[in-house]
């Protein structure tokens, strides 16, 4: 499947990982997340850990995304750490800048991308996704363990580049430059106004936005990406082609990363991420918000 996009290099398929499994020049990484959400706004956030730790891919190691890897210096949750943190906890985990990466999670795997644009935003470019991530992998009945590997500690150097992550500053100077595209990952429901998390401060979306739910660029019924020609079809309706510059968000800078995952498979290039999204911009009665 993955042979249709322009940039296939950034996808892995199941088959092609298990045939891989003993490569030592590979490090394969779980990066799952269990989030839930309450009713008076907020998440409810727990580490994938536990679950790694019963059951995983053989050879993979586990990086935490609700914490390790996530800002202590903000009141925002999943927000980019510090490159010297993110050194730290890779490294940790037996990565250095030889290895290929394999990322996968759970469900909609979007955790899998927000860690993928984490690296290429910390310079690194050689990360794979597996397609249809942990869910694809145990339906097809591959290869499971308890078992955790015994990598040493390695040395991982990063280099923080500017414009793949980006944050309030930015989208302010961006949403009224000519030719910017801002896409909010949330359901329509959530862009229109019509349901609201109270977390998000205000209802409705960033003045000027298109919307592309996130969940609608996966194929549900085995969690891998829509094939290469829908893909193009969903963000050709919105007009992303024809700009300059594409701006991702969603609630919190998770699902939003499988539009700008996605956005990358087509060989699309000029495409960021908001980081903070809309738990940092709707609170900010100064920042221009709609519902139509």
């Amino acid at each position: 499947m993955s042979k249709d996009y322009k940039n296939k290099e950034i996808l892995i398929e199941t088959n092609e990982l298990n045939s891989i499994l003993d490569n030592k020049n590979i490090r394969i990484v779980d990066c799952n997340v269990d989030l839930g959400y309450v009713d008076e706004g907020g998440y409810i956030i727990k580490t994938g850990k536990e679950e790694y730790l019963k059951t995983h891919i053989p050879n993979a190691v586990f990086l935490d995304l609700s914490h390790d890897l996530a800002a202590k210096n903000t009141h925002l949750s999943f927000m980019m750490p510090s490159e010297k943190e993110f050194e730290h906890h890779v490294g940790k985990v037996g990565i250095n800048n030889n290895h290929e990466i394999i990322l996968y999670s759970k469900g909609a795997n979007y955790w899998a991308t927000r860690l993928f644009l984490m690296f290429k935003a910390f310079g690194f470019n050689q990360c794979k996704v597996l397609n249809g991530g942990w869910d694809k992998w145990k339906a097809e009945n591959r290869p499971v363990t308890d078992q955790l590997p015994s990598f040493q500690e390695e040395t991982f150097k990063s280099q923080l580049i500017p414009g793949e992550i980006i944050g309030k500053l930015d989208v302010i100077k961006l949403m009224n430059k000519e030719g910017t595209c801002l896409i909010n990952a949330l359901s329509p429901d959530l862009h229109s106004g019509k349901t609201f998390k109270k977390n998000y401060g205000r209802p409705g979306h960033i003045s000027g936005s298109r919307n592309l739910f996130a969940q609608e660029l996966i194929n549900t019924e085995d969690m891998t990406f829509l094939e290469s020609d829908k893909l193009k079809k969903k963000f050709t309706d919105i007009g992303v082609f024809e700009s300059d510059q594409t701006v991702a968000y969603c609630g919190g800078g998770i699902s939003a990363t499988t539009n700008v995952f996605c956005l990358l498979l087509l060989g699309y290039k000029n495409v960021s991420l908001y980081d903070g999204s809309l738990t940092e911009w709707g609170p900010d009665h100064s920042l221009p918000m709609s519902t139509e």
